[in-house]
């Protein structure tokens, strides 16, 4: 329900509104990849200390990293960020066809920029009621790099650092508003380097130890190996380094990036002890070295349906955005250009709940609206999905709860142009503001109704009683992918 200090902490949003966009729309400039966001850092790091926050950097040995915390005592409520981008996504915003600023540059087609602007306007709300509450509680925003490739929040959860909060909340952009709920796979990520010798490859071929037979002899024996994998495991790589582009040379070294999931990180680990054996095997064949080394890992996500009600109840209090003919025909016209585009009706839940997916074909038309303005009805589940994320690992330490909220045209495909398009427009900019409320609602819910907290932390006992396994091994350092091993 709406109250009086909701609708305070919302003004305080709205009072910054410009602020905050501006911010995102920065960010989405910088289209920094993972662990590379030394930009989107600093700029996050100087708005909020000239906002009152106390700011700490390069948090957990991860140099573009920080937390920005206000208020004291508990409870604590951690609000999650990120700003990292993809490579190959540099595009044009507001535009309606596909134009690079940068040819191959990289582009927000995940949308961090806008939930770091969301998150950011949660943190304004919510200070803004902790300065006018008069009661203890903290707030601390949390810049969490390398979402994409780093997993930041694994390596500060092998740190313990989320076990100091009472609760955890975040939000994802999307082109519908729904809860986030189920769990997914958990993912390791590791690069394995094949060096051999160079020799010409017709006149001394005998002579030559190819890094790339390696990688490619690897590749051969995981596709054998696909056979005998679980139903939920899925393995992907990419050939990151070839050798070099001459036929006529004996390829002396070759990379590449394997991802292994599965549901539960022993599941992960086992399947990845798999992997890395045909790595060996493959080094063995081809009289070459192999190096590995481990980029990140992250664990599969606990649901916590006590603050996924509560987020939902702030999602329908708080009303979804509306939008003018101009936005609506803007995302009428950004759909036209998606190849293959899903006839699917929107939103998780309704694929899996029928009378769901029967209210949502009435409101769209059987999926022919181009903006979904509207608030999917409450639905949770356990449910597992193959994606991964690493609010995964911030789940196994505190309860946490996520929603998604609409940035993007019904059915835009995920890490596309499309998508980069909408991160600075004023469709983008409605839905970072509107998260941005059902943040701090729900924040405030938590500080001044203890009985949800305390539902929330049975719930994530009970969930969690097997103990979290973390994926990261100690001796792992955070490092961009690409970067020199």
């Amino acid at each position: 329900m709406m109250t009086k200090t909701k609708s305070a902490s919302f003004q305080a949003i709205d009072q910054n509104a410009g602020l905050i966009c501006s911010v995102n729309d920065q960010v989405w400039a910088y289209a920094e990849l993972s662990l590379l966001e030394v930009k989107s850092a600093k700029l996050y790091c100087e708005v909020l200390e000239g906002l009152g926050f106390h700011v700490q950097k390069g948090i957990c040995g991860i140099k573009t990293a920080f937390s920005a915390s206000f208020g004291s005592g508990a409870p604590m409520i951690g609000i999650l960020a990120e700003y990292d981008a993809l490579s190959g996504l540099s595009q044009q915003g507001g535009a309606l066809f596909r134009n690079e600023i940068v040819p191959g540059g990289c582009g927000h087609g995940c949308g961090h920029n806008m939930l770091g602007a969301g998150a950011l306007a949660a943190a304004i709300g919510i200070k803004h009621y902790l300065e006018n509450a008069g009661s203890p509680g903290t707030v601390v925003l949390y810049g969490c790099p390398g979402e994409e490739g780093g997993a930041a929040k694994a390596f500060m959860a092998r740190e313990g650092l989320w076990k100091q909060l009472d609760a955890a909340l975040t939000w994802h952009p999307d082109d519908v508003n729904e809860i986030a709920t189920g769990t997914c796979n958990s993912c390791i990520q590791k690069e394995y380097k094949f060096s051999g010798v160079s020799a010409h490859a017709a006149g001394d071929p005998h002579l030559g130890r190819s890094g790339l037979d390696a990688v490619e002899l690897m590749n051969i024996g995981v596709q054998f190996l696909r056979e005998h994998m679980p139903e939920t495991g899925r393995v992907h790589y990419a050939i990151t380094d070839a050798g070099g582009h001459s036929p006529n040379v004996v390829q002396p070294y070759a990379q590449v990036l394997y991802m292994v999931r599965d549901i539960q990180v022993s599941q992960t680990l086992a399947l990845q002890a798999r992997v890395d054996k045909i790595a060996q095997a493959a080094a063995m064949m081809t009289d070459t070295k192999l190096t590995v080394r481990f980029i990140d890992g992250c664990a599969n996500t606990v649901p916590n349906f006590t603050l996924e009600r509560l987020l939902h109840q702030n999602m329908e209090a708080v009303g979804a955005p509306k939008y003018t003919d101009e936005e609506t025909a803007f995302a009428q016209a950004l759909l036209g250009t998606v190849e293959n585009k899903s006839d699917a009706l929107p939103s998780f839940a309704a694929k899996q709940d029928a009378q769901i997916a029967q209210t949502i074909a009435e409101w769209t038309g059987n999926g022919q609206k181009p903006l979904n303005d509207f608030v999917v009805p409450y639905f949770s589940s356990r449910m597992h999905s193959f994606g991964s994320t690493d609010v995964g690992d911030v789940s196994w330490l505190t309860p946490t709860a996520q929603f998604r909220a609409l940035t993007y045209p019904s059915n835009t495909p995920g890490h596309s142009w499309q998508n980069v398009s909408c991160g600075v427009s004023s469709i983008g900019h409605k839905g970072v503001l509107y998260a941005g409320k059902v943040l701090a609602a729900s924040a405030i819910d938590l500080y001044e109704k203890p009985e949800i907290l305390k539902a929330a932390a049975a719930e994530f006992a009970e969930k969690t009683a097997d103990g979290y396994q973390c994926p990261i091994p100690p001796e792992a350092i955070p490092t961009a992918i690409g970067d020199a091993m």
